[in-house]
């Protein structure tokens, strides 16, 4: 009998790509009933008219004071004017109730492949409770092991899409190729089906809230070991001959590979750039030193994003500890040993 939170999947191809579906409902509605529209000025479709009534259920919220800053102990806006996301510099009601407006759908993108699918079922459960609440998402699944995939039940309006795709003899190139097959699902699916992509590592677990206040158009994460650090100390790619070089006087944050994200054409530029970048490494004889991350650090370099998070976003409390600064830990790491776990 199938689980009625994870009805009996249907199978199609999507090029080399086979994809398995399973909705929060048996009656939920197919992911696409009318075309998408950016959120984004000049290609949104008129907003509809508000009623008295929907005015009347607005949020009540403390009014924000222009001299009273909201932290005084961190930095909550870069030089190019975005915002770095902590705790306690954001109302969550009055976000949740804007982009519930809005209707928008969020893609939550994983890659499970060899052993790391072990990590899926925390990851999903921990999702369900933390991640979105209150909004559609379709969880992205990329596994060369489908069948390996938990059923995991799931709030109504969300649903996961399984994507198989090939593994890879070194875990280094399965970072790698993550970038490519983004960029191709960005072009071939995604656009189709989600407002934001919010890319992840999956051997992880979602510890306390994750919503709205993170999108944006693009978004990067502060590295959990660099965000105290200066730019000389940063783990950048030092070779000139890489596509991924950036000098020693250059540098705003370090990002780390394993949280960012934004609009679905956002993220399509960043992983297409990054993913031809590599191949010219590659060409050249070249891998930068932390992969993927590398050239992802370098894009957001010459492209600004349009809003940081804090290191709350991503942490490993077994590292590191749970430092002052920190008012919440939302996603954190899960304990492992790396070498069983990248090299089967």
């Amino acid at each position: 009998m199938n689980d009625p939170c994870w009805p009996a999947p249907s199978a199609h191809s999507d090029g080399l790509f086979q994809t398995r579906e399973a909705a929060g409902s048996p009656t939920s509605p197919p992911a696409v009933q009318s075309p998408r529209y950016s959120l984004f000025p000049g290609t949104s479709p008129p907003a509809p008219a508000v009623s008295r009534a929907r005015v009347e259920q607005r949020v009540v919220y403390p009014q924000p004071k222009a001299l009273i800053p909201s932290r005084k102990d961190v930095l909550v806006l870069t030089p190019w004017l975005a915002p770095i996301v902590w705790e306690g510099t954001f109302n969550v009601d009055l976000l949740n109730q804007q982009f519930r407006l809005r209707n928008v759908t969020i893609g939550l993108t994983v890659f499970a492949i060899k052993k790391y699918v072990v990590f899926l079922k925390l990851f999903l459960e921990t999702a369900e409770e933390h991640f979105m609440v209150g909004h559609p998402v379709n969880y992205y699944i990329f596994t060369d092991r489908p069948a390996d995939v938990p059923r995991v039940p799931l709030r109504d309006g969300r649903r996961v899409v399984v994507l198989q795709v090939p593994a890879a003899k070194r875990w280094q190139d399965v970072s790698m190729r993550r970038m490519e097959m983004l960029s191709s699902f960005c072009e071939q699916r995604f656009r189709h089906e989600v407002d934001f992509l919010v890319c992840t590592d999956v051997d992880m677990r979602f510890r306390d809230h994750v919503g709205v206040e993170i999108l944006s158009s693009l978004f990067g994460t502060l590295h959990p070991g660099f965000y105290q650090a200066s730019r000389e100390a940063f783990t950048y790619e030092r070779r000139p001959q890489s596509q991924a070089y950036i000098p020693r006087d250059q540098g705003d944050f370090y990002y780390l590979g394993g949280f960012f994200g934004g609009s679905v054409s956002e993220v399509h530029q960043l992983t297409t750039a990054c993913h031809q970048a590599m191949m010219a490494d590659w060409a050249s004889g070249i891998e930068a030193v932390w992969h993927d991350e590398s050239h992802l650090n370098k894009y957001l370099l010459d492209h600004k994003p349009t809003k940081v998070l804090s290191p709350e976003y991503l942490w490993d409390e077994s590292l590191l500890g749970w430092p002052p600064v920190l008012k919440k830990l939302r996603f954190v790491a899960v304990p492992k040993n790396h070498q069983e776990i990248r090299n089967r």
